[in-house]
């Protein structure tokens, strides 16, 4: 799932490739994906992009005032195109959701791999507009030491799920609330409310460190190869029975109905592998 970092980026490349062009046009090829219809998708045609800007996961291109927001979902990404062909995709057909074509040929491709569909799109006047937005909470490398342990600590559940509460902290999703964990040496289902002051400084210092690590990887990156760098800095996600980088110990797993975690015992939870039965009482 693209993340704050990758959305940033995906932000920043928009900015130097397709602001100040005109959208000539745009064509759905997946119905579901569009979540809004006034006004609608044919009024972009015409207009230039004067914009772009990220709310947590969203990616918000200004065009002319009317907002195109974008949720990449667990599955979607953003591909540049050059030399878009003139006919339109058949709806329906392969990951195509939606292709924006701009003046100069060039443009770009929403797709979303799977049979799960959750991309979303949205055409606005004004980003609020959007429930998902209008939700968020702080942008999780904007909030400030005070409010987030304002948070932490104000909030009964589990860390993994505070972190990846979108009204809560705006762009930490899966893959870098274990890697924050990690590095923060703190069980993912640790207590957000039982933290003590050591705890929030180091969770907090790991949020800071590890998601503006992501970013300097991937800002200047094409948006083609965004999603191996992210792979690549990845040190416990995604790599269960691979050895800790820092430690040596074999990274675990807890598996959920669709999802799963991945953490370091040793670093982590002081040596204890965390329960991974779907129904039982999870270890803390």
């Amino acid at each position: 799932m693209p993340e704050l970092p990758e959305v940033e980026a995906l932000t920043a490349f928009l900015q130097e490739n397709a602001v100040g062009h005109v959208v000539t046009r745009v064509d759905l090829a997946a119905v579901q994906a569009i979540k809004t219809f006034d006004p609608p998708l044919s009024a972009l045609g015409g207009l230039e992009i004067t914009g772009v800007s990220r709310h947590g996961k969203f990616l918000d291109l200004d065009v002319s005032g009317l907002h195109l927001v974008v949720h990449l979902a667990r599955a979607g990404w953003l591909h540049w195109r050059t030399g878009l062909p003139p006919a339109p995709p058949k709806p329906g057909r392969g990951p195509l959701a939606l292709r924006v074509h701009l003046d100069d040929g060039n443009g770009f491709d929403l797709t979303e791999q799977g049979t799960r569909k959750s991309l979303a799109v949205y055409l606005v006047h004004d980003p609020a507009q959007v429930p998902g937005v209008a939700r968020l909470g702080p942008d999780a490398l904007q909030v400030s030491f005070e409010d987030f342990a304002l948070l932490l600590t104000s909030r009964s559940g589990q860390l993994k799920g505070a972190l990846t509460d979108q009204t809560l902290l705006a762009g930490i999703g899966n893959a870098y609330s274990d890697e924050i964990l990690h590095t923060a040496r703190l069980s993912p289902f640790k207590m957000a409310d039982k933290l003590n002051e050591d705890e929030l400084i180091r969770l907090y210092d790991a949020m800071r460190a590890e998601l503006t690590e992501a970013l300097g990887r991937q800002l200047g990156q094409k948006a083609a190869t965004m999603k191996g760098e992210k792979r690549s800095g990845l040190q416990v996600h995604n790599r269960t029975g691979l050895p800790c980088p820092v430690c040596g110990d074999t990274v675990r797993e807890v598996s959920f109905a669709d999802t799963s975690l991945q953490y370091c015992p040793t670093c982590q939870t002081g040596g204890k592998p965390l329960a991974d039965r779907r129904l039982s009482k999870l270890l803390r």
